[in-house]
């Protein structure tokens, strides 16, 4: 059977974007051929998926049009598309929604922002669960099917991406085992910084721990690089693509971060993910996996002690992903 076509509106952030591929699974499972629309940063973040991606415009008419040329694609192929529902919108924004209705798509989404007119099947939105699960239950709802989340994201990357990885590791000469740290956090949670504030001087515990043993390696991304002067002997790859930056975290020993969507990518590829969490609620926004600890004290922050105790049990542990 041919799969069937379906446009895809993906979310804005990079975790969001990386906790809805459960989803897009599930709907290929079912024979359904995702085509997805969402930031540019999308395309090399999912290339190793083989879905095609593409780059939503800025202006209004410029969105509507891109789906309107994405539905006389789809029609090419399935003369049948235009008589069933044909596309999903993840974000549960009104813009979401009214795109897809001017472009003449049938789409399901969440009942959000009064946009049930412009769907064609508009589903409650529940609260309270992981955002994972918020997605893949659209999912099922889509296909009006029931099934429990797996219990990995599983993300492939492209093998273009994987050995640029290996390639730039080899290059800067990154021993096998290194450790990542992600100390970016963009944005707040519920008003509150997501930055650990001890992080500078947890990196500079671990080389004193390491004495030379394991290399320490950063990837900021634009603008960031100044963050990183808190943390010296920290080797810096700069300009590291999303699709590459996936590859190498699948190589690492062991990544600890922040809140921020690199976490999440980590866990994606099943690299052990140590995730030290301040106000974010990690049953919503914890990286998702069998390979993730979360680090979490809230009203307190995790002390360096602490998180140093982590790193070294997760590191004496034999990588099974």
């Amino acid at each position: 059977m041919t799969p069937r076509p379906l446009i895809v509106r993906l979310r804005n952030w990079v975790g969001d974007v990386i906790l809805g591929v459960p989803a897009l699974h599930l709907l290929q499972q079912h024979g359904y051929a995702p085509t997805l629309v969402g930031k540019g940063w999308a395309k090399p973040l999912l290339a190793g998926e083989g879905w095609p991606t593409h780059g939503r415009p800025g202006k209004l008419g410029e969105r509507v049009a891109q789906l309107r040329a994405l539905r006389t694609e789809a029609r090419a192929t399935d003369p049948g598309f235009d008589r069933r529902e044909n596309a999903l919108v993840l974000p549960t924004s009104f813009s979401g929604a009214l795109e897809m209705r001017l472009a003449g798509l049938k789409a399901v989404g969440y009942a959000q922002e009064a946009r049930g007119l412009l769907l064609k099947r508009a589903e409650p939105i529940t609260y309270g669960g992981h955002a994972l699960t918020s997605y893949w239950e659209l999912a099922c709802r889509f296909l009006r099917i029931e099934q429990a989340p797996p219990e990995r994201i599983g993300l492939a990357t492209a093998p273009a991406d994987q050995a640029a990885a290996d390639a730039l590791l080899a290059a800067r000469g990154i021993r096998p085992g290194f450790v990542v740290i992600v100390p970016f956090a963009g944005g707040l949670f519920e008003k509150q910084d997501k930055t650990w504030p001890a992080f500078g001087d947890y990196t500079r515990a671990l080389h004193a721990a390491f004495n030379g043993t394991r290399d320490i390696v950063a990837c900021p991304g634009p603008g960031e690089e100044g963050i990183l002067a808190q943390h010296p002997g920290v080797v810096m790859l700069e300009g590291v693509k999303l699709g590459v930056y996936g590859g190498l975290l699948r190589r690492a020993g062991l990544v600890v971060s922040n809140d921020t969507g690199p976490a999440h990518l980590a866990a994606a590829v099943d690299a052990p993910v140590l995730s030290v969490l301040g106000p974010t609620k990690p049953e919503q926004w914890a990286p998702w996996g069998p390979t993730v600890q979360v680090l979490r004290h809230w009203p307190r922050w995790p002390t360096v002690d602490e998180a140093l105790a982590a790193t070294h049990a997760m590191l004496a542990k034999p990588r099974t992903a």
